[in-house]
């Protein structure tokens, strides 16, 4: 049965690489993952040549925990987990919920971030091999055992999220556990760098912190092996192995409850006749339909939620955290850099509606208001959190100089982020797993590389049509003119205004000329 799934898994990859959009974005993080888990090998072995055992391990342990964070965090922040063989599918077939785990885990070891991963943990053995032959043993061991445990841990903890957002108490739970396991990635981020200058002659209490969680196990054995505490050594590598078995164990349970726990549904539904606050504001027209239609999804939908919930508070958190720092990023600018996440977040809007899609498709002329209604909902909802930020942090922090800069380039910045939303929704759609599955999953199709792609082509595209802004913005300040840098605010607002007039009236036509192919792209596999 294992050897099936993994055979099964390689050859949906294969498949999913058929598009050469889906191989691009593959390939593109397979060689970037190569190269992060090639300098953290080198990197490794380096310490090891040049400083003593306790500095190198110190090194190693500081490593496998950035790793280890990586694989817990980095499926929340990307908003998209790897589930090519999805559990539903093997819903009927006679096997246990153990053996359905046990194949799923193979089958999780046969993609290509396991290999990348076991490449970065292989420098553990490259600094061993510097140690002695015991030495070497224990690594190669520690390092095979780190690899399983972090897979494992991911599965479980999105297992556990996914989990608790089947039910209605614990969809909005779910969301807030989501976003600050993945918020946490930064604030560990920002201490391990503060304490990596300082690891060659790491004070007592820092070489223990980086030892006692489990990320510092295997380097640890190697240190104890090292020393000739062959007892020490086998008891972590122990305590790693049995670590992992019970978080397999965990992750059976929660499969199990999984495919045997139907989603409850999103409350009774109650008939408002013109009561609500959306239906009194929003015109009754199609295109006010559909933006009352988005708001209402976008605030009920699990998976909405936890796409987009999570890079918000992201977008919040991340410039103050590179500002402490000392990066150089103002903070002024969280109201820009929260529009830029959100934009990555809904860059595949038709996904989530999947067949029924086909209700736009059979109403003619349904097009120009869902394209446009949509566009106008993402704005309403985005953008007053955006203005918010962009309108209090600059005088709250006193750099109220940073204002006619985040004042006329925000409207840029949410034109181009709901413009190459949706048009990328429509232009590079990708299938995601049924409602009832794993509110993270992202589908076989799509590779953890392809957000960081949106992210680059919409901060590409936000900084090209911001030149004529920044321009402006630059006259004035060689001027020491501010009301030169305030006339940058209305060329803001018509480059805004403009790309989303353009992109709106492009992806009606793309909606009208390829819908039943957009159709066929969105449909859960």
């Amino acid at each position: 049965m294992v050897g099936v799934l993994i055979r099964m898994r390689w050859r949906l990859t294969v498949r999913s690489l058929s598009s050469g959009k889906a191989a691009v974005a593959f390939w593109i993080g397979l060689v970037f993952g190569l190269l992060a888990a090639g300098f953290t090998a080198l990197f490794t072995a380096l310490a090891g040549h040049e400083w003593d055992l306790p500095s190198a391990i110190n090194v190693a342990a500081a490593l496998y925990a950035v790793w280890t964070l990586g694989w817990l965090c980095g499926p929340i922040l990307a908003g998209s987990s790897d589930e090519t063989l999805q559990p539903e599918h093997f819903r009927l077939l006679p096997l246990s919920y153990r053996q359905l785990a046990t194949g799923l885990l193979a089958a999780a070891f046969a993609g290509p971030a396991a290999v990348v991963n076991l490449i970065a943990f292989g420098g553990l053995v490259l600094l061993a091999a510097q140690v002695g032959v015991a030495a070497t043993v224990v690594a190669v061991l520690g390092a095979v055992l780190q690899l399983v445990f972090v897979v494992v841990l991911s599965r479980v903890l999105l297992a556990w999220i996914g989990a608790a957002m089947r039910s209605r108490r614990g969809r909005d739970l779910g969301v807030l556990l989501a976003a600050l396991a993945g918020l946490a990635y930064y604030p560990m981020q920002l201490l391990i760098t503060t304490v990596a200058p300082k690891l060659e002659h790491a004070a007592q209490p820092v070489a223990l912190a980086l030892r006692i969680p489990p990320s510092g196990w295997a380097p640890y054995a190697v240190e104890a092996a090292g020393r000739g505490q062959w007892w020490l050594s086998a008891l972590c590598l122990l305590g790693l192995a049995l670590l992992s078995a019970l978080l397999w164990q965990a992750w059976a349970v929660l499969l199990r409850r999984r495919l045997i726990t139907t989603a409850a549904p999103a409350g009774p539904v109650r008939v408002q006749t013109g009561r609500g606050i959306l239906t009194r504001l929003a015109p009754a027209t199609p295109v006010g339909a559909v933006v009352t239609k988005e708001l209402r999804t976008w605030w009920r939908d699990s998976r909405r939620r936890a796409a987009l919930l999570p890079l918000l508070l992201l977008g919040i958190v991340l410039p103050v955290m590179l500002s402490l720092q000392g990066t150089g990023v103002p903070v002024p600018f969280t109201g820009t850099f929260v529009v830029w996440m959100a934009a990555m977040a809904s860059a595949n809007m038709y996904a989530f509606d999947g067949t029924a899609l086909w209700h736009t498709l059979v109403v003619p002329g349904a097009s120009r208001a869902d394209v446009r209604g949509r566009m106008i909902a993402w704005v309403v909802l985005v953008g007053p959190l955006a203005l918010l930020l962009t309108l209090i942090l600059p005088g709250a922090l006193g750099q109220a100089e940073f204002y006619p800069w985040a004042v006329s380039t925000l409207p840029v910045f949410v034109g181009v982020g709901v413009s190459a939303a949706i048009f990328l929704s429509v232009y590079a759609a990708y299938p995601l797993p049924p409602q009832r599955g794993n509110p993270f999953a992202g589908g076989g199709g799509n590779p953890g590389c392809a957000r960081a792609l949106v992210q680059l082509a919409v901060g590409f595209g936000q900084l090209l049509v911001n030149l004529p802004v920044l321009a402006i913005l630059g006259f004035g300040v060689y001027l020491h003119s501010p009301v030169v840098q305030w006339c940058a605010l209305p060329v803001g607002l018509a480059s805004g205004v403009g790309t989303t007039v353009l992109a709106a009236r492009v992806t009606e036509r793309r909606l009208d000329s390829h819908g039943p192919e957009l159709l066929a792209e969105v449909k859960p596999r």
